[in-house]
């Protein structure tokens, strides 16, 4: 097959891409057998000349040579690269026990679905419920307030991202990316996200697609654990000996892969509390702002905003406030979607974005958050959580301690004053808002350059900063607040056998990139052991 990268289509254009690619590669259309989209991405940048641009793998029927001698070296056809799985060969030492991955969130799934394809049983145990009872827990919760601490946005089968816009974006370079990819189609997601740019696949299909992984870890001989916490480890002589589960079971193990996410704050304590080497590393927190989803599509496409071929926008924002020493970003912007509430713990006020996967709810939302650094909250290893737990406690009294979000205008908290009923858009947090002032339960650094952020952004977004936006507290969960330390084999670096991955070892950020990092160490496992 031949390869043509860079082609550009006008929005408006309605010419088949097999006519497209025979234009040019110089053949008659009836020469084109077939066309495959490797990549499409939307350069939107000439607002009034919108396009997307293609790279495609095309066969012919007729010789690629012929056709690439007569194109005389243009740069953009070459001959395609055929894509090869890498055949994983197990290593020479026998495992005594089958491997325990525990967490059942992008990097626990990817690696027990690999460790269960190449025959080695393993044990997965979530500490949450399964997906179809845990969407039933936080529906009640989103709908009535009534908190469940085992099963709620941030605990259960497929982890936080469950319940998120369900992005695959990342900037992780890894060779294995596709075939993350393809495991996801397989199990149910939209082929387009092989192509794609910016692929997502949506809370609503990602449930299926967890659903689906599960099922087949089970039919691979795998076993799967639900309201399983890990609650001590054994170890002796810095080997991993076996795991503790509720308290009572013990399940003997030389292999556990930690995929705690970056919620699971009682096993930080119980790790630290055992010597597993860890470190405090920085997040950032904000709140959620939201706005209606033309103003976004309005300004970044212009006069196309609406155009059928377009789907809601999205946007990627950055302060940097000199002399404050931090920077304000956008984080999580979910198009179409709404804000949720995601606490994990009594008492506390958590805030997500969550998109569908048509993304079709006319509102547009995305946490804006300042960066917070160990010398914040004293260097201490927990004290990031500490740090966290403390303003989501605040956002809970703020909000009227009954899980409802202290909520204020863009232009009352530049205003400094609380109390405006007139809103851009009605506010999508459920089970409700309360108007507040953030400054109540934000660090004085993170709303002082929030303060200073938003006029910016309103120059780059028009009705960004409109006073009738509405922002809601507070965003804390952005990435884990401690690093689980490991070595380039993946294993902890004083208890082996132990292998910290994905989010809550604070080696990923996204679904991606915590899938990827747990396939990577399942395959490390694979290629040092045998069943």
């Amino acid at each position: 097959m031949l390869r043509i990268i860079n082609m550009r289509v006008l929005l408006d254009n309605e010419t088949s891409l097999n006519k497209l690619a025979a234009k040019k590669l110089k053949v008659p259309p009836q020469a084109v057998l077939e066309v495959v989209i490797i990549r499409r991405a939307l350069d939107a940048r000439r607002k009034n000349n919108i396009s997307f641009v293609y790279t495609l793998d095309v066969k012919l029927a007729i010789p690629e040579g012929q056709v690439l001698s007569r194109l005389k070296g243009d740069k953009d056809i070459s001959i395609a690269k055929e894509y090869v799985p890498e055949v994983i060969v197990q290593g020479e030492n026998t495992l005594e026990h089958p491997p325990v991955v525990i967490g059942f969130g992008p990097a626990g799934m990817l690696a027990a679905l690999i460790l269960a394809q190449h025959g080695y049983k393993p044990i997965l145990l979530e500490r949450g419920r399964n997906i179809e009872q845990r969407t039933k827990d936080v529906s009640r919760f989103w709908q009535t307030g009534q908190f469940d601490p085992i099963s709620n946005v941030q605990f259960g089968e497929g982890g936080a991202g469950t319940f998120s816009d369900g992005k695959l974006t990342t900037r992780v370079n890894d060779p294995l990316m596709r075939q993350v990819l393809d495991i996801l189609i397989k199990a149910g997601a939209p082929e387009e996200i092989a192509y794609l740019h910016k692929p997502h696949i949506g809370t609503d299909k990602l449930r299926e697609v967890v659903k689906s992984i599960r099922q087949e870890i089970i039919a691979l001989g795998g076993r799967v654990e639900f309201e399983a916490k890990v609650t001590a480890i054994d170890e002796k002589e810095g080997k991993l000996k076996g795991i503790v589960v509720n308290g009572t079971t013990y399940i003997p193990c030389c292999t556990a892969l930690l995929a705690i996410g970056h919620s699971a704050r009682d096993t930080y304590e119980m790790l630290h509390k055992q010597g597993v080497a860890m470190e405090a590393k920085a997040f950032s927190i904000g709140v959620r702002i939201e706005h209606p989803q033309e103003v976004i599509d309005t300004s970044q496409y212009g006069i196309s905003a609406g155009h059928p071929q377009l789907k809601a926008a999205d946007y990627a924002l950055v302060y940097h406030a000199k002399d404050i020493g931090r920077t304000a970003y956008s984080f999580c912007m979910c198009p179409g979607g709404l804000v949720v509430a995601a606490a994990s713990e009594t008492g506390g006020v958590v805030t997500n974005g969550m998109s569908l996967y048509n993304r079709a709810s006319g509102v547009a939302n995305s946490a804006l958050v300042v960066n917070v650094t160990p010398e914040d909250f004293g260097g201490g290893v927990l004290e990031g959580i500490n740090f966290q737990r403390k303003y989501e406690q605040l956002a809970f009294v703020c909000g009227g301690s009954n899980y409802h979000a202290p909520l204020q205008t863009v232009g009352d908290f530049l205003a400094g004053t609380t109390g405006s009923t007139t809103f851009a858009t009605k506010p999508s947090y459920k089970p409700g808002v309360l108007a507040a002032d953030l400054r109540q339960c934000l660090p004085a650094f993170v709303t002082n350059t929030l303060a200073q952020a938003l006029p910016e952004f309103e120059r780059k977004i028009k009705g960004f900063a409109s006073p009738d936006a509405v922002m809601i507290g507070v965003e804390t969960r952005t990435s884990a607040p401690v690093r689980v330390l490991r070595g380039s084999d993946f294993q902890s670096l004083n208890i082996k056998g132990l292998y910290p991955i994905g989010e809550g070892a604070g080696y990923a950020g996204g679904i991606m990139s915590a899938a990827l990092d747990g396939l990577n160490s399942a395959i490390s496992i694979i290629k040092n052991s045998k069943v």
